[in-house]
């Protein structure tokens, strides 16, 4: 087990440089697998869950590569086998290798995936969204066992707008005859990334990043390369530090179209920062304002940012809403965060912060991925020492935090303890 130690109440300046998006970097890894070639995939970030589905990408015969933050993914001799719950259960995109699977072999064994404990996380759309396409579906204890003769193209219709499951109908109707149009899909700029590399290796994908996506099955799929996009969550959490502690702070390779809906929040609370092409400058002020944050599927306000920004809230003159929308279980760091002094009350999904209250070091627990991001930043303002516990969590998504974050005038480590 490691824990993070962060002594808190620096000012930080310099550059950090974001890595390629967690959330795209984990779908593109298994969609490899159906082309019939060898995939490159660039700026791969190097996090525990790209290592998680390198072992699975193992497990089944595939040779990887890895140079630097470059996955070379060779899949020609791929066999098929189940996908045992210990390599499953380390992570939530596990899943996409049934999408994958089943475009390409017709056969899924796998267990139901893990990751954070933010909420129930159901699968049911993506098996509905299967059997749509044809496939059978049978589950034994924790395990699911999905087949088919072939896959058929169809309109599959999905009751919200979810990432996941958006993705994995991509990957498994790229082989299936006929077309299929995928209604209510969800618009993420990492969605418009897949269908890019599912084009590049033979796939006739059109409409990725508006509600509906129509593909048109194809049979061959030959070698292919990518660029995952920039990580806009990574972005997005340590720009609110900046916004926290900054000193000119400079966040390098962004989109700023991807994190429009948290800068235009940022305006609003009187945040200094400027917006260039391919970076932002944000320096932190004591006039923040408070306003209501409510997260909601792209191209709104992103839930994985909720929890970072919900610590800025903390230090905003007045009282601020923040109103989680997408799932049930994104207040699990507000007791930490109220343990070190702030003044947040929970209701729901929804919670009331005042502010500012100065927040003080102690020891704290990681709960999540982007609740232990929030107390990060929390531990980067506070004064005195944090210590966080199982910061394993905060390892699974953000790639080399302790040096990006030392390197621009942090004091914090990370100890095996």
């Amino acid at each position: 087990m490691k824990q993070m130690i962060i002594e808190g109440n620096h000012k930080l300046s310099g550059t950090i440089t974001i890595g390629g998006a967690k959330n795209s970097a984990v779908a593109l890894i298994p969609a490899s697998i159906l082309s019939e070639g060898i995939c490159t995939i660039k700026d791969v970030p190097n996090i525990s869950d790209r290592d998680a589905l390198i072992e699975i990408l193992t497990l089944l015969n595939c040779e990887v590569k890895i140079n630097d933050n470059e996955l070379i993914i060779d899949s020609r001799n791929l066999k098929n086998t189940q996908i045992k719950e210990s390599l499953s259960n380390r992570l939530r995109a596990s899943y996409y290798f049934m999408g994958a699977l089943l475009g390409r072999e017709k056969y899924v064994e796998i267990y139901i995936p893990g990751g954070c404990n933010i909420g129930s996380r159901p699968i049911d759309m993506h098996i509905e969204g299967f059997k749509a396409l044809g496939a059978k579906i049978k589950t034994d204890g924790n395990k699911y066992i999905l087949s088919a003769d072939k896959l058929i193209g169809t309109d599959i219709f999905l009751r919200f707008q979810s990432v996941g499951a958006t993705i994995n109908l991509m990957l498994a109707s790229i082989h299936a005859e006929g077309t299929t149009i995928i209604h209510n899909a969800a618009c993420e700029a990492e969605i418009i990334n897949i269908a890019e590399f599912l084009n590049n290796m033979g796939a006739n994908i059109t409409g990725a990043g508006t509600s509906t996506i129509t593909i048109k099955g194809t049979t061959k799929h030959h070698d292919a390369s990518i660029t995952v996009i920039p990580d806009r969550i990574e972005a997005g959490t340590y720009i609110i530090l900046g916004a926290l502690c900054g000193d000119n702070l400079c966040i390098k390779n962004i989109c700023p179209k991807h994190l429009k809906s948290l800068t235009t929040k940022l305006k609003e609370m009187g945040a200094n920062l400027i917006i260039n092409k391919d970076n932002i400058i944000i320096s932190s002020t004591n006039n923040l304002k408070p306003i209501n944050i409510k997260t909601l599927v792209y191209p709104g306000f992103p839930t994985d940012i909720g929890q970072p920004m919900s610590v800025l809230l903390t230090q905003a003159n007045g009282t601020s809403l923040f109103e989680e929308t997408i799932w049930e279980n994104r207040m699990g760091h507000v007791p930490s965060l109220n343990k070190m002094g702030a003044k947040i009350k929970v209701n729901g999904m929804s919670a009331l912060i005042e502010g500012p209250t100065k927040l003080k070091g102690t020891t704290v627990i990681a709960t999540d991925l982007r609740g232990g991001a929030a107390l990060v930043i929390a531990g980067l303002i506070a004064e005195g020492t944090t210590i966080i516990t199982d910061v394993e969590h905060i390892l699974r998504g953000y790639e080399n935090i302790i040096t990006k974050l030392t390197q621009v005038g942090a004091k914090i480590e990370l100890k095996e303890i």
